[in-house]
């Protein structure tokens, strides 16, 4: 593995929620993703932001030798880098220097497994390396090839102008086109036998795909690693009631994420675009988890979901097997009870249950109430009832099953026949 060094430049006397011990360890942490061995990592405090190399002189002197002497390949900034900062810094430190743009195109390249993701993640790619051709590699000598950020320039990246990156885009372009269109038909598919569905969001690492895990026993990649997914999965699950919902996992945000990582991401966000519930999945164990969920309702406000964050957004308080018992259990005294806000471990179960029923309630609060009768053999109708609905109660007699089932508006026309008593409205 690259020796690496990782820096969090951060301005004296600037107003943050986030305390930089917390930002430098999540930086760290998107390091350690991509197996990099980090060497050392430190907090740089700056009075000011210097044009040409971003740190001051004396930050770049001290840690030229600590380079040198430790054979450091890598040394990455959590920052943004202007192409001509980034080339000074490699001029002065004689080695590889990356901001945390590149270093998490380099994670999103590693992790997407749909042709969209990777296709995205490409564009993404492309579009940053395009602004930086002009800049002139201080160790050219390392021919490593490959299409990353981190195997060293190689001939292929140093040769390719504007002209063939603007081909390349294009392409990519017309192909992700086409892949969308692909993805609109499945989509078309799904609402002719429409189940709702559930997006889980959160703050990358808060343990989105260990609660889907959980709640549809599925075998998703999970692991305590920052942007452990980066493309939609989705599975169905069965609610407390027994109606069908379809699970989306989602990836992980992050804060001060550039717009055009957004877009590289953007085929995990629509379905949450579409989500008839989104599960807000919150690190409750983490020091930042206030400052997280901002930067999660920010992102999901700018995608114009600000409706759904303030009325219909449900938090899952993860992790909280993480507290002390005596803290764990005031905080569900707290919370359990608090309007859609519910903790739970998706490592252990605890709380699962009450989400489950929190997650019914929400998706089924527009519904009325109607009592139908149903001849026993017309399975198709009955099974239909149970994708639609959410059924209160069963009972089988010998010709007929009697429920009472709580249905959309939009959907009440489809049993009209059946339906032989309207009850009150849910609420």
């Amino acid at each position: 593995m690259d020796n690496t060094l990782v820096l969090l430049p951060y301005l004296k006397g600037e107003k943050s929620i986030r305390q930089p011990e917390a930002i430098l360890a999540e930086a760290v942490s998107l390091t350690k993703a991509i197996d990099l061995n980090v060497l050392h990592s430190a907090v740089v405090p700056m009075r000011e932001i210097k044009a040409g190399t971003y740190l001051g002189k004396g930050t770049i002197d001290s840690y030229r030798d600590f380079i040198k002497e430790n054979e450091v390949a890598v040394v990455i900034l959590s920052c943004h880098l202007s192409p001509l900062q980034q080339r000074n810094l490699e001029k002065e430190w004689n080695t590889k220097v990356i901001d945390k743009t590149a270093l998490i195109l380099e994670i999103f390249g590693q992790r997407a497994r749909t042709r969209e993701g990777v296709l995205q993640v490409e564009l993404a790619h492309l579009t940053y390396a395009r602004s930086r051709l002009v800049r002139s590699w201080t160790h050219l000598e390392r021919q490593r090839g490959g299409s990353g950020f981190l195997g060293g320039p190689g001939e292929t990246q140093i040769e390719l102008d504007r002209r063939l990156i603007d081909e390349d885009i294009v392409k990519i372009k017309k192909e992700l086109t086409e892949v969308k269109k692909t993805r609109e038909l499945h989509r078309k598919a799904r609402r002719r036998v429409p189940f709702p569905i559930v997006a889980l969001v959160g703050y990358t690492n808060a343990g989105k795909s260990t609660l889907f895990n959980k709640l549809t026993q599925a075998d998703v990649f999970a692991k305590d690693m920052l942007f452990a997914t980066l493309d939609p999965t989705m599975r169905q699950i069965k609610l407390p009631s027994g109606q069908i919902a379809i699970l989306s996992d989602t990836v992980g945000f992050v804060s001060d994420l550039p717009t055009e990582l957004v877009m590289a991401f953007r085929a995990t966000l629509e379905e949450v675009l579409e989500a008839d519930v989104i599960v807000h999945v919150r690190d409750y164990f983490h020091p930042d988890t206030k400052a997280q969920k901002k930067d999660v309702e920010a992102v999901l406000s700018d995608l114009g979901l600000k409706e759904k964050v303030d009325c219909e957004l449900i938090e899952a308080l993860n992790k909280i097997d993480m507290f002390e018992p005596d803290d764990r259990q005031m905080i569900c005294n707290q919370k359990k009870w608090k309007d859609k806000e519910w903790p739970i471990s998706a490592v252990t179960g605890e709380g699962i249950k009450e989400l489950l029923f929190c997650i019914e309630e929400t998706l089924n609060k527009d519904r009325q109430l109607y009592k139908l009768m149903i001849p026993i053999e017309d399975g198709k109708t009955l099974a239909r009832l149970y994708q639609k609905g959410q059924i209160v109660r069963r009972t089988d007699n010998e010709k007929t099953i009697t429920l009472f089932v709580k249905l959309k508006p939009e959907d009440v026309s489809l049993f009209q026949a059946f339906i032989i008593k309207k009850g009150k409205k849910n609420g």
